[in-house]
């Protein structure tokens, strides 16, 4: 793991991105700080306006990172004129984003979602995998890890990298939980050898939705780290519908590594 990137308008303090400053000096990475801004093409010709706002992006991103405890860790920044998702996609080809670290949009289980529009996108919309940090969450090294998923069918290994990743650093366990949700089929109970090899437990369940599953089971493993996928069947299947998710539909209040296939 090698860079990592903090969508900072995605937090409005810098503890996400002291939070991913901690985790990143734990594997020697670099932390790239990303803000976008939008400037219409006829808003851009009058006086460089373009120049001006990203120069007070950039200010301000800098007052942010000056908070921040850096702990040797190399701190770049890049801002973006458009759509966060089409800012994200560019840099990944540039660069090669390993992990995004980004809050959830609340704490406060009395607010109605746990992502946000701008969240949301980039859960749904990019390929890099993600790290969800709950506000005010202070790094520490993971010693337990849940990793829920209803299929145990994994077109590529790659996709486990940012686990094994993590599992090889902290020494963690890794306990398995298939959720058997309707319509699931044989090949879906077929658990991919590489999940199996990292795993010390594998636990099946039946209920309706993956997330209920890991409501089930969530008290008995007790993980400091909750693992999932996101694909077209994956845990979050509502962000193929829209940007959002609801507390209602989904909230822990630990980390949550989101896995998902960069295409090459």
């Amino acid at each position: 793991m090698k860079n990592i990137l903090v969508p900072i308008g995605t937090s409005n303090t810098g503890e996400t991105l002291q939070y991913a400053v901690d985790f990143a000096s734990e594997f020697s990475a670099q932390v790239f700080v990303m803000d976008v801004f939008v400037v219409s093409a006829k808003a851009g010709s009058l006086a460089n306006i373009s120049e001006k706002v990203a120069k007070s992006s950039k200010e301000r991103i800098k007052e942010i990172i000056d908070k921040v405890d850096a702990k040797g860790v190399d701190i770049k920044i890049a801002t973006y004129n458009g759509e966060i998702t089409d800012g994200l996609k560019e840099i990944d080809r540039e660069l090669g984003i390993d992990l995004i670290i980004l809050a959830p949009r609340s704490n406060d289980i009395k607010e109605e979602l746990y992502l946000g529009n701008t969240s949301g996108r980039i859960i749904k919309q990019t390929n890099i995998p993600a790290l969800i940090v709950p506000r005010g969450t202070v790094f520490k090294p993971f010693k337990t890890v849940l990793t829920a998923f209803k299929s145990g069918v994994l077109k590529k290994k790659k996709m486990l990298e940012p686990l094994l990743s993590v599992q090889k650093k902290f020494n963690i366990l890794v306990s398995l939980l298939l959720v058997k949700t309707p319509g699931y089929d044989s090949d879906d109970l077929k658990v991919h050898p590489a999940l199996m090899d990292i795993s010390e437990q594998l636990t099946i369940t039946e209920n309706a939705t993956t997330y209920q599953g890991v409501l089930e089971h969530f008290q008995s493993h007790q993980p400091d780290l909750l693992c999932v996928f996101r694909r077209k069947r994956g845990f979050f299947k509502k962000l193929w519908e829209k940007n959002t998710i609801l507390k209602s539909e989904f909230f822990v209040k630990i980390p949550v590594l989101m896995l998902r296939v960069k295409k090459d």
